[in-house]
């Protein structure tokens, strides 16, 4: 290697090492966390999901696309639905007291939302009890959580944007989904009390479909969101 291509490369060593890292603090106030419950299997699904795609770019927003696999049976296997999203909205119903589970569902700040484009203000969200730090370092996220007096629960959520799906069968045989704040990774925290540290070990990605990580908390009561923030590196 020649001396001056050397210097080059070395000087290269840190540009990339930085690249690998990055983080970020929540605000005092956190996002409205907007959670939709949705199925490819589900005909009248897809104005839900196109109306969740238009929040894109919105800082007081957290929006997240969860698939369900319960419509399965029709004939369309959502590949986007697991058992552990599917789960979390029967757990939402249980804490809602709420008789039975449905899509599409809009869960504004952990309440049963139905007047959706419309949504709460933003300003309406409580300070957040709790400071936050996202922190990535290469594959693994770390999550920072202050302390508060109470019991906390809360969860990861890997995102995704961009997806298209080609509908073959079900209920919308014929229709092309399009899909943005999907969900692709859902993991639940164990509840706790005072300050935390919480990792995540990044699954690989696709670079045509740009992805987030986002860690919300919760009231381990009644599983509202209490604070939330998404790294998007």
């Amino acid at each position: 290697m020649k001396p001056a291509l050397a210097i080059l490369c070395l000087a290269a060593l840190p540009v990339l090492a930085a690249a690998q890292t990055c983080e970020r603090t929540a605000g005092s106030r956190p996002p409205l966390v907007v959670e939709l419950y949705t199925s490819e299997g589900c005909s009248s699904c897809p104005p839900a999901d196109r109306w969740l795609s238009t929040l894109k770019g919105r800082d007081e927003l957290l929006p997240l696309a969860f698939h369900v696999g319960y419509w399965n049976r029709l004939g369309w296997v959502d590949r986007f639905a697991t058992q552990a999203t599917t789960d979390r909205q029967y757990a939402l119903a249980r804490a809602m007291g709420a008789p039975n589970v449905y899509t599409p569902q809009v869960l504004a700040q952990g309440r049963d939302w139905r007047r959706w484009p419309e949504l709460p203000s933003a300003a309406s969200v409580p300070p957040a009890p709790m400071s936050l730090r996202l922190r990535r370092e290469g594959g693994v996220v770390v999550a920072e959580v202050g302390t508060a007096p109470g019991r906390w629960t809360g969860y990861w959520a890997v995102l995704e944007d961009g997806h298209r799906s080609r509908v073959d069968a079900g209920e919308n045989r014929g229709e092309t989904l399009a899909h943005d704040h999907v969900v692709r990774l859902y993991r639940a925290v164990e509840p706790w009390q005072g300050a935390r540290t919480f990792t995540l070990d990044l699954p690989p990605g696709d670079p045509a479909h740009t992805r987030r990580v986002a860690f919300v908390i919760a009231d381990a009561a009644n599983l509202r969101p209490v604070q939330a923030l998404n790294l998007g590196c």
